[in-house]
Parts: structure tokens; sequence; C-alpha cells
């Protein structure tokens, strides 16, 4: 039977390893490596199925691109602007003007000025 002490231990050694809450929270992902769902070796130019969540692809060359459709064209991969990891859809935004983000639940975010304020709205808009 084992001592309480090494019990604790098992347990405390095991919570090390397999930490709760282990997702990034927002706020905690501030670049293109901890976002989820970037969907790799896209082509830009090329057609895409979703310009509402996990937009985000990389081309075979690490260029971070974004599925859109300009004036309600066929969507397709153009260059992302800079991209600042996860944000909260309608938290501020300062400093980050003309910057992406994806929500926690992967919508695409984009973080515009309005109003003497800035904010981050869904990108697909």
């Amino acid at each position: 039977m084992r001592s309480r002490p090494a019990a604790v231990a098992v347990v405390l050694v095991a919570g090390l390893l397999n930490p709760a809450g282990a997702a990034a929270a927002p706020g905690e992902c501030n670049d293109p490596s901890c976002v989820p769902g970037i969907t790799g070796g896209v082509v830009l130019g090329a057609s895409c199925p979703d310009t509402a969540n996990f937009v985000f692809g990389t081309t075979s060359w690490g260029r971070l691109v974004f599925c859109g459709s300009p004036r309600r064209y066929e969507p397709r991969y153009f260059r992302s602007p800079p991209m600042v990891g996860i944000r909260d859809e309608n938290s501020p935004c300062p400093g980050f003007e003309n910057s992406v983000a994806q929500a926690p639940d992967g919508l695409f975010l984009s973080c515009v000025a309005n109003d003497g304020s800035s904010r981050w709205v869904r990108g697909d808009a």
C-alpha cells in the first residue's frame, strides 16, 4: 500500500504533465504559431471554402494567407495582414488597427477603428 505523501506526489506530477486548461486563453496567444486550425500548403490565389471561420493558411514557403471574398466574388486565398493570435470578438484592439486575429471559436477577426476607438470585429463582414 502506498503512503499518503507518495500518492499526493503522483497526483501533482500528473497535473504538471497534463495541466487543466492547457489551451491558450485569449491574450495568451500573440502570434500565428499558437493559433489552431491554420491550413498548411495552400496556394496564394487558390479557391477556399470559408471566409468566416478558420480562414488562415500558410503557403509552402511559410507566408500567412487568409480566405476572403472581395466584392462577393468566389473566395480565394490572399496575403494576410499582420496576425496577432487569438482575441475576443468586440474586445478593444488599440494599436492593432489593420491587423487580424482569430477568435477562440475560429471566427475571423479584424481590428477596425470607428468613432474614436478600435475593436475586434468579424473580418468577413
